[in-house]
């Protein structure tokens, strides 16, 4: 049940026919876990704490820097140093106090991937390289959890909505096969534009929120990708692989 401070707080989704009492009652109810509290992470966490999501996990073993700034808005100057999962918690609780909000400051493994994502409804995945991506997508095949990886480059973006354990949609894999890291291809090394996370990350957290409520059309096996020099988008059908190793 709703609390007449929530009714009045999540106002603006009831209004909402897609969404109604029912759906944001389907979001009190359920628990995602974000991978990464960064560029893509930080909005992502906003939108969800924002919208009522009842239980969030944040994995991330960093800590806040001074370059982060530019594009991780969650926090400020004065979290320099701090774990990122600490100051993400301390303001997602400020922003809002109905949400429960779990910080795990580890690095996310193929070993520890599957007891840090059970009991979750939906995962997000904004990390920020191969080798984690493909242990949390093995994870989520192997425990029936829809996936919503992001990624971000310079000025580009990509979402992909992936549900491998069901029969006819693709896994991360699927799409990506399983890369190896690259080196230098992070942030640090070829600069990214702040906004280009922010419009990444909330895309992410809309994601997320379509699948727990389900609004509108799924998104699962869709891939979109956004370009912003030109500012040019698309989306494209990611079919399942049936030689993919993880999923089939």
């Amino acid at each position: 049940m709703l609390s007449d401070e929530e009714l009045d707080r999540y106002q603006r989704h009831i209004v909402l026919k897609e969404v109604g009492g029912g759906g944001q009652a389907k979001l009190k109810a359920a628990s995602v876990a974000v991978i990464g509290a960064g560029g893509l992470g930080s909005p992502c966490l906003q939108y969800l704490a924002a919208a009522g999501v009842g239980q969030i996990t944040i994995i991330d073993d960093d800590v806040v820097s001074l370059s982060n700034l530019q594009r991780q808005l969650l926090f400020s100057s004065a979290d320099v140093g701090r774990p990122k999962v600490e100051a993400a918690a301390e303001r997602l609780q400020a922003l809002n106090p109905h949400v429960v909000v779990e910080a795990l400051q580890v690095r996310l493994t193929a070993e520890t991937a599957q007891s840090l994502l059970s009991q979750h409804d939906v995962v997000a995945d904004g990390c920020d390289n191969f080798r984690t991506r493909a242990a949390v997508n093995r994870a989520c095949v192997a425990l029936g959890i829809p996936l919503v990886s992001a990624a971000i480059g310079p000025f580009e973006g990509q979402l992909g909505v992936f549900a491998g354990h069901l029969p006819d949609a693709p896994c991360y894999a699927c799409y990506a096969g399983v890369p190896e890291d690259v080196p230098g291809t992070s942030c640090a090394d070829v600069g990214v534009l702040g906004a280009v996370a922010g419009l990444v990350g909330a895309a992410q957290a809309l994601e997320v929120l379509r699948l727990i409520t389900g609004f509108g059309e799924s998104r699962v096996g869709r891939l979109w990708l956004y370009e912003g020099l030109g500012v040019e988008a698309r989306s494209i059908r990611v079919r399942k692989d049936p030689a993919c190793p993880v999923c089939c």
